[in-house]
């Protein structure tokens, strides 16, 4: 297919000095420092007819591809629960726990690791009562009430274990498929194998927690080999989730149009004949999404005209549940708008490492985060998107079943819970299971690797065959492991 596209009269009228009727996108650029920005810019001046045809995609890292084979999930939610939520206070009941309450773990269970010092601690019971809910009788924590209603939506994976003990290297694990840091995450493989439907928001969308980032940081987002496009854009929380959106009052749209024109054409003029991939083409595609951000990005946040219903269901009007809700709101308006990824941290640089107080802090944090969940959840499925959005709950481990200190837990990658829904999943299920106290994966084991197959699988993409190419080698987000869970399957 072809990579050109018609220069209209209104675009000509932006540009004067411009004779051309056809040029290709990257010619284009070097000739007149000016790329999608000012196209964006022709239509702020008054023209609504279209001024890019279909051709110009097939320049674009970011124009939608066919996935490997027919798929439901079109898009991702990532609810990322920073630190460690415990399962066995949430979704992972266990009598035994109780039973041996006050007791050191027996003999029996064998060595394991630990971050600190706790393997001869006493065992610590659950923190709350379990009950069963929804038709498919699916336990869960009373700490949950909200999302112990959507049970039958719900497939919860018991049986999720990680490699390290340790947050940074946790989280890039979940994340990125790897410990180590600067891998490409979940969500930049996921748009470099689909692209977007949307071209005037990012592909792939990550909005921290406002109270503090995520232990490791950016990396977890990051594009790591992979070309910066498709690096995770940040959304912040607060009256500002993005910043510098608006044009400065004293700056004209003709103005703002010079400075992009001369950025690009220098840019340009740098950019390899050859080079579709590189940092450089990603800063100009930057400056121009940037640019195209400003007329349709205050659309996409302002959330005025959504309904007192709905703010009430994502318990907007209560102050425990109204950051984090807006985020959940921010999150379906963005996929409704052709968002691919959305990932959102819930827990500030702590967040949910109940070291001490485990009971104090999951109250808080569920407080916080299980009204807007649940009703994410509700949202989506009377819009009609859930079944086409795959929604992830999950954080980057567990926590141990004794006690650290008199109160807390220690991390735990040896066993842990998360959940799927949405998009090709098969709901009102239990998948996997941890032994009789809740410290180890016993029973249909699930890696991140397992885990992140099963994810690509449910967007259409064979995760053996979604490579890279990277010092020779054809590097995946798998690696060389990695089963699709077909538990989980619709």
């Amino acid at each position: 297919m072809s990579n050109e596209f018609p220069l209209n009269k209104a675009l000509q009228s932006c540009l004067p000095g411009v004779d051309i009727l056809t040029r290709s996108r990257r010619a284009f650029l070097r000739r007149t420092g000016v790329g999608l920005g000012a196209i964006a810019l022709a239509s702020l001046f008054g023209q609504h007819t279209p001024l890019v045809s279909a051709a110009l995609p097939t320049s674009n890292p970011l124009a939608p591809k066919q996935p490997h084979f027919p798929c439901k999930a079109e898009r991702v939610i990532f609810l990322f629960m920073s630190g460690g939520p415990s399962h066995v206070d949430l979704f992972d009941p266990k009598p035994e726990l109780i039973r041996l309450g006050g007791q050191p773990i027996p003999e029996s269970f064998g060595h394991f690791k630990t971050r600190r010092t706790v393997a001869k601690n006493q065992l610590l019971p659950p923190r709350r009562s379990y009950a069963k809910h929804g038709e498919c009788g699916m336990e869960i924590s009373s700490f949950l009430p909200n999302i112990a209603e959507q049970a039958d939506d719900l497939c919860l994976l018991r049986g999720c274990y990680g490699d390290s003990v340790t947050h940074p290297e946790s989280v890039y694990l979940m994340n990125t498929g790897t410990i180590l840091m600067g891998k490409p995450s979940l969500g930049a493989w996921a748009t470099y194998g689909l692209g977007t439907e949307n071209q005037n928001m990012p592909a792939f969308v990550v909005m921290p927690d406002p109270a503090g980032w995520v232990k490791g940081g950016a990396p977890a987002w990051g594009n790591g080999f992979l070309p910066a496009t498709y690096q995770g854009t940040i959304l912040r929380g607060g009256s500002q989730p993005i910043l510098n959106l608006n044009r400065p009052s004293d700056v004209s749209p003709q103005q703002q149009l010079a400075t992009v024109n001369l950025i690009n054409q220098l840019n340009g003029e740098h950019l390899p004949a050859d080079e579709e991939s590189s940092e450089l083409t990603a800063r100009i595609a930057a400056y121009e999404l940037a640019f195209r951000m400003q007329s349709h990005a205050p659309e996409v946040v302002d959330i005025s005209q959504e309904t007192e219903a709905t703010s009430e269901l994502y318990g907007l009007n209560h102050k425990t549940t109204a950051e984090f809700g807006r985020r959940c709101l921010f999150a379906r308006r963005m996929l409704e708008r052709g968002v691919r990824f959305v990932e959102l941290y819930c827990g500030d640089t702590n967040g949910w490492d109940a070291h001490s107080d485990v009971d104090g802090n999951h109250t808080a944090l569920c407080a916080q985060s299980d009204l807007p969940v649940a009703g994410l959840l509700k949202d989506l499925k009377q819009r009609g998107l859930l079944d086409s959005t795959l929604v992830i709950w999950g954080g980057e481990f567990g926590r141990m079943p004794m006690s650290e200190g008199s109160n807390g837990r220690d991390h735990n990658p040896h066993g842990f819970s998360m959940w799927l829904a949405g998009g090709g999943v098969k709901g009102g299920q239990v998948i996997g299971a941890t032994d009789d106290v809740g410290l180890r994966a016993v029973e249909d084991r699930m890696h991140p690797h397992d885990i992140h197959a099963t994810i690509l699988h449910l967007l259409g993409l064979d995760h053996t065959r979604l490579t890279f190419r990277h010092n020779g080698r054809n590097e995946r987000l798998t690696d060389i492991a990695g089963n699709v869970i077909r538990k989980a399957l619709a």
